[in-house]
Parts: C-alpha cells; structure tokens; sequence
C-alpha cells in the first residue's frame, strides 16, 4: 500500500430553489459546507441517490421536498476534524456532487450544524464562505450552472 491515501466518501447535493439560489449550510465545526456527507459502512451497497437521500432528512428535515438531478462534480477535499480520542486529524475527502431543485418544505437543521444561507448561484463569491475542496467545487457548478 505504499503511496496509497485512505478517502472518506460523500454524496453533496447543490440545491437550487426557483429563483436560482443556492443553499449552503454551516457545520458544528464551523466550516461552510452543502447538504450531504460521508457514506456509512452499512451504505456500501446502497445507491448513492439514497444515501443522498437520507442525509438531506438528518440535514433539512423530513419536511423539504427536491427532485434529485445527476452527479454534476466530484470534488477532493481536506479538513481538520477532532477524532474520538479528542485530538485533531486530517480527514480526506472525496465526494459526487448531485444538482437538485429545491421544490418546498420548512427545513429543520439536525444536530450537527447552525445555520444556513440561500446565495445567488451565479453571482455568489465563495472564497468568503469555503475553502479547499468544496471552494473549487463550488466554483466549477457555478461555471457549468451559467453555461
């Protein structure tokens, strides 16, 4: 395994509402992010669509409807988290960004995150928001989103 990296994997959802807003959802960490997250190992031979289905419920609540598009990015990213033993960790990341519309419903944050934001899609500056990985990622939907 010798210049092997180990990944955790993610399914990320870019939800867009009908006045072409995206929604960005601020974590217990402090990090910007989007809905979605890592797979669990129970997850391996579930569909992702359904993994992304389960974490927008844990994240926005059962009320909120969408209808799920295809994979529109894949992004690599890199963070910090604190581990069980309570010391810091990198943790790397790879993640399939699907596009969504956001079709309805009250959205009720879990547990694991603070706050949200709905941002013009086309006109919003992420680098005031995110970082690494999910910055480019953000940055390659809005290109292929204004095409």
């Amino acid at each position: 395994m010798e210049n092997k990296d180990t990944y955790f994997v993610a399914v990320k959802v870019f939800l867009i509402d009908s006045e072409e807003n995206l929604f960005i959802i601020k974590d217990r960490f402090g990090d910007w992010d989007i809905p979605g997250g890592r797979l669990r190992e129970q997850d391996f031979n579930v569909p992702l669509e359904a993994v992304a289905e389960r974490k927008l419920k844990e994240e926005l609540g059962e009320d909120v409807k969408y209808t799920l598009g295809e994979p529109v990015i894949f992004m690599r990213h890199e963070r910090d988290e604190i581990a069980p033993s309570g010391a810091r960790e990198k943790r790397r990341i790879f993640s399939v960004g699907y596009a969504a519309q956001y079709k309805g419903g009250e959205i009720k944050m879990g547990k694991n995150h603070e706050k949200y934001e709905w941002v013009p899609v086309k006109t919003f500056q992420p680098d005031a928001y995110f970082t690494g990985g999910w910055l480019q990622g953000i940055r390659e939907f809005q290109s292929k989103y204004q095409k």
